[in-house]
């Protein structure tokens, strides 16, 4: 991420936090990061992984891509390229990402908040996607779906992978 968009990141993250009335020292541990990594994001500092935004915003209870939602530029780690599409208001609350994995690429992604479930609709390549020990290899045009408060995988193939993301989360009149 560059300079701007980091600035923009910290600033978001920063007002969210205060608005919950979260200590750095506080909402770091939760997260299970280190303060001074949480302090340089704030800061605009740093180059964060999309777990530690994951995990912050969990500690939030707020949607990931609230968190990225001033970013317009897509977030990179590890292989992995992944943009907000869009972002629904309704209840259940819904996001839409643009995902791009680099040939054997993998990520192990965190649970996100419970009863939250993940769909995956693959544009080009391969990827093997859905909760450890319970995975599916997808072609261009195929879909899954799996539960997303559990721990999941991608996996791309020999080739990039491109790939929609749409994150349903827990209705609040449902919510557990």
């Amino acid at each position: 991420m560059d300079k701007p968009l980091l600035d923009t990141l910290g600033r978001h993250l920063q007002a969210l936090r205060l608005a919950r009335g979260l200590s750095l020292s506080q909402l770091a541990q939760d997260a299970g990061i280190a303060k001074s990594n949480l302090s340089r994001l704030e800061q605009g500092c740093g180059n964060p992984t999309l777990d530690t935004v994951w995990r912050i915003a969990i500690q939030l209870n707020v949607p990931f891509g609230n968190l990225v939602a001033p970013i317009c530029a897509p977030v990179f780690d590890d292989g992995m390229q992944v943009r907000l599409i869009d972002q629904g208001t309704d209840d259940p609350h819904v996001d839409v990402y643009w995902m791009s994995c680099a040939p054997h690429a993998q990520r192990r992604a965190e649970p996100h908040s419970p009863g939250s479930s993940e769909s995956i609709t693959i544009i080009s390549g391969q990827l093997e996607v859905g909760t450890e020990g319970h995975t599916r290899r997808l072609n261009p045009g195929e879909s899954h779906t799996f539960p997303a408060d559990q721990p999941h995988l991608y996996r791309a193939g020999e080739t990039w992978v491109t790939l929609l993301v749409t994150i349903v989360y827990a209705s609040k009149g449902n919510a557990p």
